[in-house]
């Protein structure tokens, strides 16, 4: 009766781990907002070592009689549920990068720069950097009093796009940089350059640009 007393309560013990592993999860997922997809981190390898322990503490009240093999969960990593969206960043990391170059209007905007950039899948770093240079990182009039950060033509601010509001204009920069640019192939500095903008100093000063972000 004691073996199998020992055994019902390990198992009860390793299904309450799972269980509670399964409703961690499960709260995770509804609680995770899906634009940013921004997980937490979870940590099993402490809880698992929790298990461990009472598994040896149970082997030692009845070591004559019977042995149990020790669950081994030591080498689970301690973060299972991170997500890495670009170049081995985070959503969060991405965002936080970003951030450190931006400046004037555009500071503090790196993750709305990020998530859009990634949802209609352009490189984030070319869009920053593209609207740092055409902005003056954030400064100049048409960026401060008409939302533009990437020097769009329109109307409703001179000959330029005039746009509602920050968010607005940040993610309109970004659809246009895809529209009119990554939809027909032209993906890099140098392909993006010749159609973007008149000056050839621009593909340098953009890939100039991108160096500093990399590097903050």
């Amino acid at each position: 009766m004691k073996k199998i007393k020992l055994i019902s309560s390990t198992a009860m013990l390793v299904g309450i781990l799972m269980i509670s592993l399964g409703f961690y999860v499960q709260s995770t997922e509804q609680t995770t907002n899906l634009n940013s997809l921004k997980i937490e981190e979870f940590d099993v390898k402490n809880m698992a070592t929790s298990v461990n322990k009472v598994v040896k503490d149970n082997n030692k009240e009845d070591n004559d009689n019977f042995s149990l093999t020790e669950i081994d969960m030591e080498t689970a990593p301690a973060s299972v549920l991170r997500v890495e969206v670009f170049q081995g960043m985070t959503m969060e990391e991405l965002s936080k990068k970003l951030d450190k170059s931006l400046g004037g209007i555009l500071a503090g905007h790196g993750k709305t720069i990020a998530e859009h950039s990634l949802k209609v899948g352009v490189d984030p770093y070319i869009v920053t950097a593209i609207m740092m240079h055409e902005t003056g990182n954030g400064t100049s009039r048409i960026a401060n009093s008409c939302y533009n950060f990437g020097g769009q033509k329109g109307s409703g601010c001179g000959a330029y796009k005039r746009y509602g509001s920050v968010d607005e204009g940040l993610r309109g920069m970004i659809d246009n940089l895809y529209n009119n640019y990554y939809a027909h192939g032209l993906k890099t500095v140098e392909a993006i350059g010749p159609r973007y903008a008149e000056s050839s100093s621009w593909v340098g000063m953009i890939n100039w640009y991108i160096g500093k972000i990399k590097t903050k």
